[in-house]
């Protein structure tokens, strides 16, 4: 696809008035921040042939598990224990929790992964784990790619579960190379079989021995096996005689050898012999297939699935080219409620409910990114409030505001969420108490007995609950009381301003609890109280809750609710058996009072001051445990072992320590690394082992290999790793996915330790977390694609604002002040031409006809003409500044009806606007005797002589 250049209206973009900068050089291989890059640049018109600003194309999948059900049972006593396997490209990037002893589980896990536009399809693999035993296989769904695309809103629904095929579950690609060589009697076809790579581990030893198999016209030729590879290279030639008018095609098979057992079946493609006569020769890498021959089995016998999966491909352009749109929002937000128009408002309201969320997000981390978060959250809450009249309804729907807080305490405060909940979180299931509090719901039996022989009656199982709670509570809210430090800054300053907006907002005496309510409604009941009940999502077990410690975390949960609605008549009728845990709820308010008090108790300069001394150290981005492998001896009688140590990810390095409060040694510095990959199975026996290829300070290439204990923590190391060295120089292309032993490769069974490696890198291939780096340019892609979305709906209320006698904006500058700024009127007139020739230049300018529409009959551009993207972000901008300008100030005598009343009939409005704007805002700036129409005539009289004739 061919990108057009673009003009970039100056004409919308707050910023000082000047003269355009020359030209810029040749764009570098990366772009420049986007703080450096000028708003009123223009870009340079590129000669035939015509090529646009480089982009990336970037794929992500939302997942979400929700549920199973009438699953078959694997176990003696009539029941599974299952568990999901995600895999793309039969790679495992994910596993759920296991839900034990039922057939029909809920998972409800939500996950989010970045991967390469080249993958093929998805996979669900239903698991039933076996302690003493290989995890049976219950069933599988796969979703290829082209289904996903059928499916823009995403696919939701059940799925049922099919069986798994063996001679289906192919992997891997395979290098051929193909010809057709001429001859004095026949034609021959001849077949290089060269390598393979990621080939389906066959073998319990987590390789392969893998053959080829070419069959063509009833003859069969095979290669020598390659023992346990799944990287073979076998650089074997065959050729076949070519019979005139043949129809049979050319098959070329994978297969594992077994010594005892029948080989097993690895994949194949099939060329078409008619093409390969018309190209000649054909080279390349060819992905392998399943054998599809056999009937399938009918579905509906191994239960279904219920799952919802969205595929999002977004094309992000360089910085430069969101620019007009960021700095729109920017200045939106810093102007706050004095905006004229209101963007942020128009945008909630044209946002449904379903992809609030995402928005809200997606808006979050833009504003993060330039530093306004803050601001963000202020004007949102400045919004809600007005449009509130009761305090009780305060911030309790699902409006922009509550859902953008949200998220913002995820991003801001998921580690301060750890350090005071975690423990109490670990205590709740280490314990594994009965807790019940509602006499419907006790149990007797599932107590157990109090003494040797005697039963606990109701009474007492109600009271030891009773205690129980008050001990976890008691001890939560402690925690919490002496966490205000470990707060981070921007989450108490934003609290402050949210806290002094609702007390200017409810002012009298009765209303006095309302801003310590509203701090609580996002505190307690939208970020704690959820972390109790689901802690596995929020990252704080890996495993969800059994039964009865969910019931004591949903009682928990209750209580923190109980606490944070400032224990208030109306919570404590809903649920009268909570009666016990009075005591502890008014004194946990009197300490949540006292603990807000002292939260947002914060001044400037302190904020400023942590925010200092928090850059000055480099962000932690993950820690954990992890096996480090250490080398003992040399020469064949080495060994090998794995060390557990303490490692912490920075933005600066990898370190390690012996325990995480040791003091920590750098292991590899971050600007070093050059790839994060899996080892495969057979070099360590284990499938949960990564390698970090880096290079020491000498610039020698160095490996580390580190041992995960699951397939999850495997991925998250992973993703960290990839996620910060994303832009490290020298990253490499493929590496060894094996560990080099004795002389050779255990992979590929080179010989040559300096090989460039058999296997493709993922560096692309991550998952999504909510402390990852921010990328500025996806989330400005985003929301464009949000506002193109709902584009409809913004030229309808164009329309309406623009039809009304009353309709007309004032084309004031922030604040009433000039709208000097915004029109910049020395802009070169040639901008608002047409495409055509400019004066002085041979070349064309590439943007189509761009317009300043304030007529009532459109929007800003002709959607129905074919427009590149950079130039659909800049008329989306001026279609937006448009209707900002249409929703400011609706008065007769405006700028607007002055235009409009003097724009001639019959000739473009695009020659006409600028002067005309120009000449009535200077008019009322400097106040002119003269009349518009009068000033308007010199003026066109004026260009019309200077333009060329023709």
């Amino acid at each position: 696809m061919k990108w057009e250049r673009f003009v970039r209206p100056r004409a919308y973009l707050p910023g000082p008035v000047g003269p355009a900068p020359p030209a810029p050089s040749p764009a570098p291989a990366r772009p420049p921040p986007a703080a450096a890059l000028d708003p009123g640049v223009r870009l340079p018109r590129a000669r035939t042939p015509r090529r646009g600003p480089t982009m990336a194309k970037r794929s992500s999948l939302f997942i979400r598990i929700v549920e199973g059900k009438n699953l078959p049972a694997k176990d003696i006593t009539g029941s599974s224990d299952p568990y999901c396997i995600v895999k793309v490209d039969h790679e495992p990037i994910i596993r759920t929790a296991t839900v034990w002893k039922t057939l029909c589980p809920f998972w409800g896990e939500e996950y989010q992964v970045h991967l390469l536009p080249t993958f093929h399809s998805v996979a669900f693999y239903v698991m039933d784990e076996d302690a003493l035993s290989r995890d049976d296989v219950i069933g599988k769904v796969c979703l290829t790619r082209d289904t996903l695309a059928t499916h823009p809103k995403g696919f939701s629904g059940w799925a049922h579960l099919t069986e798994v095929d063996p001679d289906e579950e192919v992997q891997g690609e395979i290098h051929l190379r193909l010809e057709v060589v001429l001859g004095t009697r026949a034609c021959r076809l001849r077949c290089s079989v060269l390598e393979a790579r990621d080939l389906a581990p066959k073998d319990r030893n987590g390789a392969s021995d893998p053959f080829v198999r070419v069959r063509y016209n009833g003859r069969t030729q095979e290669t020598s096996i390659v023992k346990k590879s799944r990287y073979p290279r076998w650089n074997e030639t065959f050729e076949f005689e070519l019979e005139e008018g043949a129809a049979e095609a050319l098959c070329v098979e994978a297969w594992d050898w077994d010594l005892v057992s029948r080989n097993d079946f690895l994949g194949k493609v099939v060329f078409n012999v008619q093409r390969l006569r018309a190209a000649q020769q054909e080279e390349g890498w060819f992905r392998l297939q399943p054998d599809q021959s056999k009937s399938r089995r009918e579905e509906g016998n191994l239960g279904s699935l219920q799952l919802e999966v969205r595929l999002r491909d977004e094309m992000v352009l360089p910085s430069g080219c969101y620019q007009p749109l960021v700095q729109l929002l920017c200045h939106e937000v810093k102007l706050g409620t004095q905006s004229p128009g209101q963007l942020i408002l128009l945008i909630e309201e044209t946002t449904s409910t379903e992809c609030r969320q995402d928005v809200a997000t997606t808006l979050l981390k833009l504003f993060l990114g330039q530093g306004l978060a803050k601001d963000f959250l202020d004007l949102l809450f400045q919004l809600e409030l007005g449009r509130t009249s009761e305090a009780n309804t305060l911030f309790r729907s699902n409006s922009l505001a509550s859902k953008s807080m949200e998220s913002f305490l995820k991003v801001a405060g998921m580690r301060y969420l750890h350090g005071v909940l975690g423990p109490i979180i670990d205590r709740v299931f280490e314990e594994k108490k009965y807790v019940e509090l509602d006499p419907s719901k006790v149990e007797v039996k599932d107590v157990g007995c109090s003494g040797l022989h005697r039963p606990q009656t109701e009474a007492e199982v109600l009271e030891q609950s009773a205690q129980t709670l008050r001990a976890h509570l008691g001890a939560l809210l402690s925690s919490l009381s002496r966490s205000v430090r470990a707060c981070p800054a921007v989450v108490r300053a934003t609290f402050r301003q949210l806290f002094r907006r609702v007390r200017e907002r409810f002012p009298s005496a009765q209303d006095e609890n309302v801003p310590f309510i509203a701090v609580t409604s996002f505190l307690c009941l939208r970020f704690i109280s959820p972390a109790i009940m689901a802690p596995k999502l929020f990252h704080l077990r890996e495993r969800h809750a059994d039964a009865r410690t969910s019931r004591t975390l949903l009682l928990l949960a209750k209580a923190v609710q109980n606490v944070g609605n400032m224990d208030t008549p109306a919570s404590r009728a809903k649920e009268a058996w909570m009666e016990p845990l009075q005591p502890t709820v008014r004194q946990g308010v009197a300490q949540l009072k006292d603990f807000i008090t002292k939260l947002v108790d914060i001044q400037e300069k302190e904020e400023l001051d942590l925010q200092r001394a928090l850059s000055l150290q480099a962000p932690l981005v993950k820690e954990g445990p992890l096996f480090i492998h250490r080398t003992k001896g040399k020469g064949p009688l080495m060994s090998s072992s794995f060390k557990k140590l303490h490692f912490s990810l920075t933005t600066e390095a990898l370190s390690f320590a012996k325990t995480p409060s040791s003091k920590k040694s750098t292991l590899i510095k971050l600007a070093h690394i050059r790839a994060a990959e899996k080892v495969e199975e057979k070099s360590f026996g284990s499938s949960h082992v990564m390698q970090v290829i880096y290079t020491d300070d000498a610039g020698r290439s160095q490996t580390a290999y580190l041992q995960c204990k699951c397939v999850n923590e495997l991925n998250q190391w992973l993703s960290a790793l990839r996620k910060v060295s994303i832009n490290n120089t020298g990253l490499l292309g493929s590496y060894h996915p094996g560990v080099f032993r004795g002389d050779k490769w255990s992979c590929c069974h080179q010989r040559d330790k300096t090989d460039l490696g058999c296997d493709k890198t993922r560096s692309r291939v991550t998952l999504q977390e909510w402390n990852d780096p921010l990328d500025h340019d996806l989330e400005a892609q985003l929301i464009y694609r949000h506002l193109l979305g709902v584009e409809a709906t913004l030229r309808e209320k164009h329309r309406q604002l623009s039809a009304g006698p009353e309709a007309g904006p004032v084309l004031t500058g922030p604040g009433g002040g000039s709208r000097q700024s915004y029109l910049q009127p020395r802009m070169p007139h040639s901008f608002w031409k047409p495409p055509g020739k400019r004066r002085g230049t041979e070349e064309t300018p590439a943007c189509p006809q761009y317009r300043l529409d304030l007529n009532p009959h459109g929007w800003d551009f002709d959607p129905a003409k074919t427009h590149s993207l950079p130039t659909e972000i800049t008329h989306l901008v001026s279609g937006l500044m448009t209707l900002r300008f249409l929703m400011s100030h609706l008065r007769k005598n405006s700028v607007r009806d002055k235009v409009i009343a003097q724009l001639r009939p019959g000739q473009p409005h695009h020659r006409q606007v600028p002067a005309i704007l120009a000449m009535v805002v200077l008019q009322e700036k400097v106040g002119h005797k003269r009349t518009v129409r009068s000033q308007v005539s010199v003026v066109s009289t004026e260009k019309r002589n200077a333009q060329p004739k023709g």
